[in-house]
């Protein structure tokens, strides 16, 4: 098939004729033995035009999910609805409307006849994993914690994908893509759901400062906890509130924190009420507030159950854990 065989066709846009001459090419000479050079001169334009649309010849095949990709990252990444879950399923079902077949799904079909196989493996993992990302973050933010949210955010990407390629063998033209998604989505959500809110909206941990400025600087400017509120009185009353991101309430009982007090430390004992913090950074982390006037009660050391934990006395009197997350060996 060649340019010629376009006359008398209704004219197409740069993009969809060098979308079309690509997958001609890849079906007569398969994908790698396909130049951008072959794809720019059966296309009849420049190969400055190819970079205008496409960043590789793999992105003639993806783009069109990449723009709703897109899309759907900046849906999530905006929604605060009270329901996560509710979130992620309308905006992965967005996808699919109005969704029309074209090249990806036309190379999933004849994937082996295109040499496609393994360029299609790689470049799916890709966007499984960027779908997965963003839905485990707004999950997060729903509440839900961090294992919960990369399960159910691998199980949306997974779900995804497999939409488009059960909807690709279905016949793109036949159906919609909205069709497989909905499917896809019934069984991603089994995993999604985030446990439902209890009575409590917010956990508040009050602290007397006696040298209120030098706590507000210590915790706000050196620890990282941006200002949300603040508030003052009559008699020089003043009240800063700070953001510590997700709380939490850890109740342990007296053998497991004097378990704790031997992993964590070299005998140092837990105040009844201690502040533990996480950072991407124990050691780094655990020098800046020294430097800023911290006392350090036991330095970063990595505990049984894989975090790097160091604890530090503050301003105000209060203990300090940080911990840091390494995640699996």
């Amino acid at each position: 098939m060649n340019s010629a065989g376009r006359v008398g066709r209704p004219k197409a846009s740069s993009k969809e004729t060098l979308a079309e001459a690509a997958c001609e090419l890849f079906l007569e000479q398969g994908f790698e033995a396909t130049s951008i050079a072959d794809i720019t001169s059966r296309a009849g334009v420049s190969r400055s035009s190819f970079f205008n649309y496409f960043a590789s010849k793999s992105d003639i095949l993806w783009a069109g999910l990449d723009e709703r990709l897109t899309s759907l990252e900046g849906r999530l990444a905006k929604d605060e609805g009270a329901d996560a879950s509710a979130g992620v399923r309308a905006a992965v079902l967005a996808l699919g409307s109005e969704f029309a077949p074209d090249s990806l799904a036309l190379a999933i079909v004849n994937a082996t006849a295109m040499g496609l196989d393994s360029e299609l493996d790689r470049e799916g993992a890709l966007r499984r994993t960027r779908i997965g990302r963003a839905v485990a973050e707004r999950l997060s933010r729903g509440g839900a914690d961090r294992l919960h949210a990369e399960v159910a955010g691998a199980a949306w990407g997974g779900a995804v994908l497999a939409a488009v390629e059960a909807w690709a063998h279905d016949g793109a033209g036949v159906t919609s893509l909205a069709r497989f998604l909905s499917r896809a989505a019934h069984a991603a959500g089994s995993v999604t759901q985030t446990p439902p809110p209890g009575e409590v909206r917010q956990l508040r941990v009050v602290v007397r400062a006696a040298d209120f400025e030098q706590a507000l600087v210590f915790y706000r400017d050196v620890v990282g906890m941006p200002q949300s509120e603040a508030y003052e009185a009559e008699g020089g009353a003043r009240v800063a509130i700070l953001d510590a991101g997700r709380a939490t309430l850890e109740l342990s009982n007296p053998a497991q924190v004097d378990f704790i007090d031997r992993v964590e430390t070299d005998g140092v004992t837990s105040d009844p009420i201690r502040l533990a913090l996480q950072v991407d950074d124990t050691a780094g982390a655990t020098g800046r507030l020294a430097a800023a006037g911290a006392e350090v009660e036991a330095s970063a050391r990595q505990t049984p159950w894989r975090s790097l934990n160091s604890r530090l006395r503050g301003p105000a009197d209060l203990q300090l854990t940080l911990f840091q997350e390494l995640g699996p060996e």
